[in-house]
C-alpha cells in the first residue's frame, strides 16, 4: 500500500460524530478496527502542520480552533470562519466527504455496511495535531495503519470472494494433472510450447516478450498479441508468478504458465481480474533487453 496522504486518502463513511471539546479525544481501542481507525487518524497528520502553515497560512498557535473546524467540517462544514478554523472546516469536509468513503472502499470493497471507527480516527488525529502523547507515534501509526489495513482488506475480500478463491485453487489443482505439465517453486505450473536455447533472464533484466493472460474461465484480460507489438518489461516489476516463470525461461521459449492467486494479485482486484483469481499466461520470451 502506498503511503497515506492527508489529501489523497481522505475518505471514511460520514458516521455521526460531534465533539464540543476540542482537546484530544480519548481512544477506546477494543478491536483491530478501533486500532486501525486510531492509527489512520494519527497517520493523516504526517506533514499536516507544514501543509497548514505553508499552503493555508495557519498560525499553529490556534490548533484548538483548527480542531474545532475539523470536527464541525466533518459533520456540516457550513460555518465560514477564518484562519485556523476555516482550515479545519476544509480538512474536515475532505475527511467526511472524500477520505472516509475512499478508505472504506479500499478496505471493505462494495460492502457499504462496514466502516472504520470515526471516533478513534479523530482520537488519533486530534492527539497528533495537539502534539500530545498518544498510544503510538506518527511513524508507528503509519506502519500500523498499513499492516492492519492490508489484513482487514484481505479478510473482507475473502468473505466477499471466498468462492472465487476455492474455484481458483481447484483450477490450479486440475491444471497440475495435465500431461506434460511441469512445476516451479511457489506452486507455479507450466507447459513448454516451444523450447528456447538462449540465456536465462535475471530478476533485474529488461526483456522483450509477447504474452496473453486469461482467467480460469478462458476470458482474455490482457494480450500484447491483440495490441500487435512486443512488450519490454523489467523481470522483477510484474506479479511474482510471472517473474518466477521468466527466471526459468531461456530466451526463445514459449510457455503456458498457470499462476495461483497468491502469486498473482491475491486479494486485490485488477480490472477484469477479481480477487483470488488464478491466471494462465502464454509467454513468448523474445530477447533480453528492450527491442528497438
Amino acid at each position: 500500500m502506498k503511503k497515506l496522504s492527508i489529501v489523497a486518502v481522505i475518505a471514511i463513511a460520514a458516521a455521526s460524530f460531534t465533539a464540543c471539546n476540542n482537546s484530544a479525544t480519548k481512544a477506546d481501542l477494543k478491536t483491530d478496527l478501533d486500532t486501525l481507525s486510531y492509527a489512520i487518524g494519527m497517520a493523516q497528520t504526517n506533514g499536516l502542520k507544514d501543509y497548514l502553515v505553508q499552503r493555508l497560512g495557519v498560525d499553529t498557535a490556534y490548533m484548538d480552533d483548527f480542531l474545532k473546524g475539523v470536527n464541525e467540517g466533518i459533520n456540516s462544514g457550513d460555518d465560514k470562519k477564518r484562519n485556523a478554523y476555516m482550515a479545519g472546516i476544509q480538512i474536515g469536509q475532505q475527511i467526511g466527504q472524500q477520505m472516509m468513503p475512499g478508505i472504506n472502499r479500499e478496505i471493505f470493497g462494495s460492502d457499504s455496511t462496514q466502516t472504520i471507527s470515526l471516533k478513534n480516527f479523530m482520537a488519533g488525529f486530534s492527539t497528533a495535531v495537539l502534539g500530545k502523547k498518544g498510544v503510538m507515534n506518527t511513524e508507528q501509526a503509519i506502519q500500523t495503519a498499513q499492516k492492519k489495513m492490508e489484513a482487514l482488506k484481505a479478510k473482507a475480500m475473502e468473505e466477499q470472494y471466498g468462492e472465487n478463491k476455492k474455484k481458483s485453487a481447484a483450477f490450479v489443482a486440475e491444471y497440475a494433472k495435465k500431461d506434460g505439465v511441469k512445476k516451479l517453486d511457489k506452486g507455479i505450473y507450466y507447459t513448454v510450447i516451444k523450447e528456447g536455447n538462449g540465456p536465462l533472464p535475471k530478476d533485474t533484466s529488461m526483456v522483450t516478450l509477447q504474452y496473453e493472460g486469461k482467467l480460469a474461465d478462458g476470458t482474455v484480460f490482457d494480450s500484447s498479441y491483440q495490441r500487435g507489438k512486443p512488450v519490454p518489461m523489467r523481470v522483477n516489476q510484474v506479479i511474482p508468478g510471472f517473474t518466477e516463470a521468466l527466471l526459468h525461461m531461456p530466451v526463445g521459449s514459449v510457455w503456458e504458465v498457470c499462476i495461483p492467486q497468491e502469486q498473482a494479485y491475491g486479494a486485490r482486484e485488477a480490472g477484469k481480474i477479481k480477487p483470488f483469481s488464478a491466471l494462465v499466461f502464454k509467454i513468448e520470451l523474445l530477447s533480453l533487453g528492450a527491442q528497438k
